[in-house]
């Protein structure tokens, strides 16, 4: 049996030196993945502590089909997309204007600074932050982020495509790395 496994039996019995083990394993990553949402630290520490509570709480449903890790983060997700509708610091507007598309090569953010991408990420509005992780960093389509959020399809599209133009005017991108759709 593997550390990871072991470990995983040890939680699942309520062991609470296993679940500090745990906690400690990823608090750090998960920590990332709530201020990503969040925006502040204040608030991605209340979401992530919560979202604790809830692994710790259902980890019985874990079904091992996939990795804990990922399992935990789509905790910590769920629950901070819940912190936010509580909030209610989402909110979502519809795309007028088709020439507001834009896209950005990913060969411009090659050599950019993770922790000050992450910190442009951090100031856009809370409903562009979250379609923006949903879909960019965790992979859903815009159809699965519409039914999360209660959002249309297109709602979530173009909360993406502004997302995508206001990081690319903020982090200030040389023209040749920005194009319009």
């Amino acid at each position: 049996m593997t550390d990871q496994s072991e470990l995983l039996k040890r939680v699942l019995a309520h062991d609470r030196m296993a679940q500090k083990q745990l906690y400690e394993m990823h608090a750090s990553k998960m920590l990332g993945v709530c201020y990503r949402y969040c925006g502040n630290r204040d608030d991605a520490e209340e979401v992530m502590q919560q979202a604790f509570v809830k692994v710790f709480m259902q980890i019985e449903t874990f079904r091992n089909d996939g990795s804990l890790e990922g399992w935990i983060r789509k905790v910590m997700t769920n629950t901070a997309l819940n912190f936010l509708k509580q909030k209610r610091k989402i909110e979502f507007d519809e795309l007028e204007n088709v020439s507001e598309l834009i896209s950005v090569n990913s060969d411009a953010l090659e050599n950019f600074d993770v922790k000050q991408l992450m910190h442009y990420v951090a100031q856009l509005p809370a409903g562009y932050r979250t379609v923006l992780n949903l879909y960019a960093i965790e992979g859903y389509s815009h159809k699965e982020i519409g039914q999360m959020l209660s959002i249309t399809e297109s709602t979530s599209r173009s909360q993406y495509t502004r997302a995508k133009k206001m990081l690319a005017e903020k982090i200030q991108l040389p023209s040749q790395y920005v194009k319009h759709e």
